[in-house]
C-alpha cells in the first residue's frame, strides 16, 4: 500500500470517529473494529497516561495497569511531547 492510499484510508476512519455522538456509538464501532485484547490495550494506555499525569511513579503504574515498561515509557513520551493527551486529558 502507497502512502496515499494509506492517507486516504485513515482519514476515512477519523472522519467515521469524528461522526460518532455517543459513548454507546463508540462501543458499538470499536468492538467491531478492534479485537477484545486491543481495546483492553487502548484502555490500559489511557489509565496509565491518567496515573502518570497524577504523579504515580513507573513502579506504580505498572502494578496499577499491569502495562509493559515499553509500551508504559511511550505513553509518557506521548504526554510530554504528543498533543492528544494534553488535549483531552483533563486536570
Amino acid at each position: 500500500m502507497d502512502e496515499i492510499q494509506r492517507e486516504n484510508m485513515l482519514s476515512e476512519l477519523y472522519a467515521l470517529i469524528a461522526e460518532l455522538n455517543s459513548q454507546e456509538d463508540c462501543r458499538i464501532l470499536f468492538e467491531d473494529l478492534c479485537t477484545n485484547k486491543e481495546l483492553e490495550q487502548m484502555a490500559q494506555r489511557l489509565k496509565a497516561a491518567k496515573l502518570l499525569k497524577s504523579g504515580l511513579t513507573y513502579a506504580k503504574v505498572i502494578e496499577a495497569t499491569e502495562i509493559s515498561s515499553a509500551t508504559l515509557s511511550r505513553v509518557s513520551r506521548c504526554l510530554q511531547y504528543g498533543k492528544g493527551y494534553k488535549k483531552f486529558l483533563k486536570d
